[in-house]
């Protein structure tokens, strides 16, 4: 029988045993020691002395932050997110999943002028202005990664109703068709059980989360875009890199 190398947590510390295990794991999954598999809850127990509870205790932690998953039939696997996106700057989804060597594709649902209070409000638009409306399925390789919905004002973006969205960002049409692109503005994330339409189209089952965006774009101190996003959460992930002098990115929204 092979020798199982006992990691011993400090009983001696105020934090509880689950919390260290879940340090402990999190650290070796960030270190992408269970790529080929996630162990057993009974080979964890052996490793780390502990009980049972204890191990269950700190994967549920993991499991609540996204880390990891349980599945039926195959028990607790690392939910790895395929796309990393750093916070902090204008990106484009399109150029990021490009980026990493996959093919980005859209399904278009919806592009015409439409009517919408809210976005014209976001817009600073009367609520009866024509928007241009772009609604996108994203696919990166051969499965769904995103449902895009951008609103635009009719005045500045109607010349991207003839643009082929198949394979090509909103920016980069924006930009050739019309001369401008957003050079500023604010997103906002928060994690959100999708409609039952959106869990269609990304294939995802009833309890899981997805991300959602929403995203003011500006071109100087004219607003040209609102949109939102519903992003599967088990294939993108988002990153912010900080310092010791960097701005607290952390702000109350009493309109929230």
């Amino acid at each position: 029988m092979a020798c199982v190398t006992t990691t011993r947590l400090d009983r001696n510390s105020p934090l509880p045993l689950w919390a260290q295990l879940e340090a402990e794991l999190r650290a070796r999954l960030e270190a992408g020691e269970f790529d080929d598999g996630f162990p057993t809850d009974a080979q964890l127990v052996k490793r780390y002395d502990v009980s049972r509870h204890t191990v269950r205790e700190a994967i549920r932690h993991l499991n609540k932050t996204g880390v990891l998953r349980r599945e039926r039939g195959r028990g607790t696997v690392v939910n790895k997110a395929e796309f990393e996106q750093p916070l902090g700057g204008l990106y484009s989804l399109f150029r990021s999943i490009e980026a990493s060597g996959v093919t980005q594709t859209s399904e278009v649902l919806e592009l015409g002028v439409v009517t919408n209070a809210e976005a014209a409000s976001h817009l600073g638009l009367a609520e009866d202005a024509e928007l241009v409306y772009l609604e996108r399925l994203r696919n990166a390789g051969d499965a769904p990664l995103a449902v895009d919905r951008a609103w635009l004002p009719r005045s500045i973006a109607e010349p991207v109703l003839q643009a082929d969205f198949s394979r090509t960002a909103l920016y980069d049409e924006l930009e050739r068709a019309c001369g401008l692109r957003p050079n500023q503005g604010w997103e906002r994330l928060k994690p959100v059980l999708p409609s039952f339409a959106d869990r269609e189209r990304l294939g995802l089952k009833r309890n899981d989360a997805a991300f959602f965006l929403e995203r003011l774009g500006q071109h100087g101190d004219e607003v040209i875009e609102w949109r939102t996003t519903t992003i599967r959460g088990d294939r993108y992930r988002f990153v912010a890199d900080w310092s010791a002098n960097s701005r607290d990115g952390l702000r109350l929204n009493a309109s929230m």
